[in-house]
């Protein structure tokens, strides 16, 4: 058992032109910034795409299927709503500086959770980079007085970016996607984001786009490391954790060989998001898909074992 989901495509003022030739799917829509891949956000649900659960939102397969779609633990941590939100995301232009609160933080501040995510680089520009993390110390007064003076980049690592980079974004953690990054990212199942600075820029209607300065320094995590990037050691035909934390851990896979992965250790989905070329999946029962760049699975808690067979690569995550 398997399901893919029709993406929900994000028009924005940043956005490119590189995800609806990656998933291989046509659109009238230009500047798509964001393809969410699997989402249980309400009002932003994706729905099963294919088989007997067609057209079924995801929050409601929850309901219905419980813990053997995310598991015990899952179900009673999260209770109907899926936990994970994945996009992709495609920066022709610079996003805004921002930040996401804490679980706890949010709660003070009337919201539902924090936000918590991560970034897997996809083939980029070449002059790419991105902003994760301050450099250098500053408190929350002189935060503010560089955005008012609009200054505040000069207190953020910046870092060039290639295919395969990998940055963990705890929430409270700084950051901005830059212009030519393609990535992939995960995150927990909430849409609270902070807007710190924009670059002056206005929306379509010529108004400049909201800040929350004031949110946003309650959010920010004031600690200075000496490096935010996520460092491995890539390897072929086998699993590479990249990240694990209480929100999710993820792992690539890089094959050109048959490969078994063994799940029956585990009690919850696993969700599969193609990054390059394609494979065949089989599982025990007989059944199979195909897993392309471009595409995103999800695999219920009760899936035990898959026999992966092709020259691919992928995450895999879960919770």
């Amino acid at each position: 058992m398997h399901y893919k989901f029709t993406p929900i495509l994000k028009n924005t003022i940043w956005g490119g032109t590189k995800i609806a030739p990656f998933k291989n799917i046509q659109t009238s829509l230009r500047k798509i910034g964001e393809s969410w891949e699997i989402s249980g956000v309400a009002g932003n649900e994706t729905v099963v795409c294919g088989g007997p659960e067609n057209g079924r939102k995801l929050n409601d397969l929850v309901a219905e299927q419980r813990e053997k779609l995310v598991g015990r633990a899952n179900f009673e941590r999260f209770g109907t709503e899926f936990p994970l939100l994945i996009k992709f995301i495609d920066a022709r232009d610079d996003l805004s500086i921002q930040v996401h609160p804490t679980d706890e933080i949010a709660r003070r501040q009337g919201r539902e959770r924090g936000k918590t995510e991560m970034w897997y680089l996809m083939p980029s520009e070449p002059e790419a980079t991105l902003l994760c993390g301050l450099k250098r110390e500053i408190t929350p007064g002189e935060y503010k007085q560089m955005v008012e003076e609009k200054t505040i980049t000069e207190a953020i690592a910046r870092y060039p970016v290639a295919e395969g980079d990998c940055f963990f974004l705890p929430a409270g953690r700084i950051h901005a996607i830059g212009s030519g990054c393609f990535l992939a990212e995960i995150q927990q199942t909430s849409d609270v984001t902070y807007r710190i600075y924009d670059f002056d820029r206005h929306d379509d209607l010529g108004r400049p786009r909201e800040l929350h300065t004031e949110l946003a320094a309650e959010s920010i995590d004031y600690t200075v490391l000496p490096d935010y990037q996520t460092h491995y050691t890539p390897l072929k035909n086998e699993k590479v954790q990249l990240v694990s934390c209480p929100y999710f851990t993820t792992s690539v896979y890089d094959l050109d060989q048959p490969l078994e992965i063994d799940y029956s250790a585990l009690d919850t989905f696993v969700i599969l998001i193609g990054l390059s070329g394609a494979a065949i999946v089989s599982e025990p029962d007989g059944s199979h898909f195909v897993l392309r760049a471009g595409e995103t699975v999800l695999l219920p808690a009760t899936t035990k074992e898959l026999h992966v067979e092709g020259t691919v690569k992928f995450l895999e995550t879960y919770v």
